[in-house]
C-alpha cells in the first residue's frame, strides 16, 4: 500500500547532505517533471540543484540563474534551471512550461512565476537555520510527486 504524503520535513547538517538529498531526488525524476524551489538568498536552492545535476550526470558546474533567468544544462535529461525573481511583477509568459516537455524544470522563486507553471510539481522549501543546518519541506501537488517523494524518504 502506498502511504501518500504532505509537507514532509527533512533536516540537512551540511552542504553535502543537501547535494546528497537532491541526487537521490534527481534519480527519481523524469522528462516533463517540474520542482519548484521556495526559500531565502543562501537557503540551499542551487546547492540541492546541483545534486539533481549530479543524478543526471550533467557534467558543467551549476550555478545560480539569477542574472540570465535560465540556464540549460544537458545530461541524461536536460535540466532546465530558471530563477524567477527578476520576473517579479513581470505580465508575459515566457514559455518557460514548454521546457519541461524535453527534461526536467527547476523553478527558484517560483512565487514570481506561479500562474505559468503546471498544474502538478514538487515544491521544496528550504529554510536556513545557520551556516550548516537548512530545514528541508517537500511539498508534493499531484500523485506521482507524492510517490517520489515517498520514495526519496526510504
Amino acid at each position: 500500500m502506498l502511504l501518500l504524503l504532505y509537507n514532509v520535513f527533512m533536516i540537512s547538517y551540511s552542504e553535502e547532505e543537501t547535494i546528497l538529498l537532491g541526487e537521490k531526488l534527481g534519480k527519481l525524476l523524469e522528462k516533463g517533471m517540474c520542482l519548484t524551489l521556495v526559500g531565502d538568498l543562501a537557503g540551499g536552492k542551487t546547492t540541492f540543484t546541483k545534486g539533481i545535476g549530479k543524478a543526471l550526470n550533467i557534467r558543467r558546474v551549476i550555478n545560480s540563474p539569477t542574472f540570465t533567468i535560465l540556464k540549460i544544462y544537458h545530461g541524461d535529461l536536460d535540466l532546465y534551471h530558471i530563477d524567477a525573481y527578476r520576473l517579479d511583477g513581470a505580465d508575459y509568459d515566457l514559455g518557460f512550461d514548454e521546457l519541461s516537455d524535453d527534461g526536467v524544470m527547476v523553478v527558484e522563486w517560483p512565487q514570481y512565476y506561479k500562474e505559468y507553471l503546471p498544474e502538478n510539481y514538487l515544491e521544496i522549501s528550504f529554510e536556513y537555520v545557520d551556516d550548516n543546518t537548512r530545514n528541508i519541506n517537500f511539498n508534493p501537488v499531484g500523485d506521482k510527486y507524492k510517490k517520489i517523494v515517498e520514495e526519496v524518504l526510504c
